[in-house]
């Protein structure tokens, strides 16, 4: 067993950039793709995971944060938790004994998912299980019984994966990702919120009137509407608020002006390598397989991240969620190196709320408000999580969160349910089975539709 767990270690510890590649040419022979195709659909897509990290990481992190810490030190900001980010939440995940066996459960539970016909999703996003797994850490601490924590994270990625396949839809249209859902544990649990917010702004006559989206600030505002101009327009922007120096101002403002740039094109050329693969899976499952609807490949909600109407949202979300943390009734929460994915947010909530700027702006207020309470609720379990791996405290810090995944309102609603005993155990798990089972239906429907169209045509 401790030889099979250093081998995930192992694996864990490459990378996306390292793993995408394998798993990819790995899956692409499978489906005989051909060995030299699936190897040059491999490389691009690791290519392409390099170059978002590196404009995320140069360009949005190494500007934004610092702007944001700016603003604190210029407002004299101060609460009492600290946002590590998901960097330290992922190392306290993997290195819970939850996380010690999360890669070889979770295939197994995908696995399961497809034979039984209850997802569409071939989840390659191997990486990004800690999600699952830091729920599961979490509901063992509060329950303090590792089987349950266990259970926790099958449920939790049940849960995602039945998401992912319902939202795929929307993905392949409004962020141009053909073949590709995004059962994504952070990004994909805010797909509900923003499915029923969105349902409710529809009934309110007048408001479900306000459509502010890319095109219409283009063809309003000319030139100054593209996206590398209004990149450049927030970063000038969250720049004077900090305090900023002229030259300062300026380079924050081309810097986010890039991240609007350039994080579509890395994700275009993700999907390069990725394109041949899908649909050799499709083809595959298909042609054997009758009662299955179409297959996607399940991606990490990076390639999604540069849309326009995602990343403006963002912009102008990060400088008001320290203002919300501050004058938040409740929270003690300073966000901080977790303000770089609040993109993340908002790459499933924006193709559900068509690409309506305005409703994103309300989805998003309503979900950080919330996230904050959250993130502060299950600060003491974090902590107690991140002390049981021996991670290396902030100096200074006694209590720790963040915002991914420590705002997760599915990790929070099934934490919470563990706590109430074997009862909220069960509800957890019968929503689960629940969904699955829809889902199972819906896919029967669809593939049966598909193959009736095929027939007739």
């Amino acid at each position: 067993m401790d030889a099979i767990i250093n081998v995930f270690q192992f694996i864990q510890g490459l990378g996306v950039s390292v793993v995408m590649p394998i798993v990819i040419f790995i899956i692409g022979c499978a489906f005989r793709t051909g060995v030299g195709q699936s190897l040059r659909a491999g490389l691009t897509v690791g290519v392409g995971f390099i170059g978002l990290n590196l404009v995320i990481n140069s360009l949005l992190g190494t500007s934004l944060s610092p702007a944001v810490q700016a603003m604190v030190d210029r407002y004299g900001l101060s609460l009492s938790t600290i946002d590590v980010g998901w960097p330290a939440s992922a190392a306290i995940a993997m290195g819970s004994t939850v996380g010690l066996i999360i890669i070889p459960l979770g295939l197994l539970v995908n696995i399961v998912m497809l034979l039984t016909n209850t997802t569409q999703t071939v989840d390659v996003d191997i990486w990004d299980y800690w999600h699952f797994a830091f729920t599961g850490a979490l509901v063992a601490i509060i329950t303090d019984t590792l089987w349950l924590g266990i259970f926790a994270a099958v449920v939790n990625m049940v849960i995602i994966m039945v998401l992912g396949d319902v939202t795929a839809p929307e993905v392949e249209k409004s962020l141009d990702l053909p073949g590709v859902s995004l059962p994504h544990g952070f990004t994909t649990a805010y797909a509900p919120i923003a499915m029923v917010i969105n349902k409710l702004i529809d009934m309110i006559p007048g408001v479900r009137n306000i459509n502010i989206n890319m095109d219409t600030v283009q063809r309003r505002f000319g030139v100054f509407g593209e996206p590398i101009l209004v990149g450049t327009f927030l970063g000038i922007i969250i720049g004077i608020i900090a305090g900023y120096d002229v030259t300062q101002v300026l380079t924050l403002g081309v810097s986010l002006g890039a991240v609007l740039v350039l994080i579509p094109k890395m994700a275009a050329l993700l999907m390069e390598g990725l394109m041949p693969i899908s649909d050799a899976a499709s083809e595959f499952i298909q042609n054997r397989f009758q009662n299955r609807g179409k297959i996607y490949i399940g991606l990490d909600s990076a390639v999604g991240v540069g849309h326009p109407v995602t990343l403006a949202i963002s912009f102008i979300l990060v400088p008001l969620l320290i203002f919300l943390a501050v004058v938040l009734p409740g929270n003690t929460v300073m966000p901080f190196a977790d303000l770089a994915v609040i993109p993340w947010m908002f790459v499933l909530i924006t193709p559900i709320v068509k690409e309506n700027g305005f409703r994103g702006l309300i989805v998003g207020l309503i979900v950080l408000i919330f996230g904050l309470w959250i993130a502060t609720d299950l600060a003491p379990m974090i902590t107690t999580a991140a002390n049981n791996v021996n991670f290396q405290m902030p100096e200074g810090a006694s209590q720790i969160s963040s915002i991914c995944d420590g705002a997760n309102p599915l990790t929070w609603a099934l934490v919470r349910l563990n706590g109430l005993g074997y009862i909220g155990t069960g509800v957890g798990a019968f929503v689960a089975l629940a969904m699955a089972i829809w889902n199972r239906n819906r896919i029967k429907k669809e593939a049966s539709q598909f193959h009736d169209g095929g027939e007739a045509a």
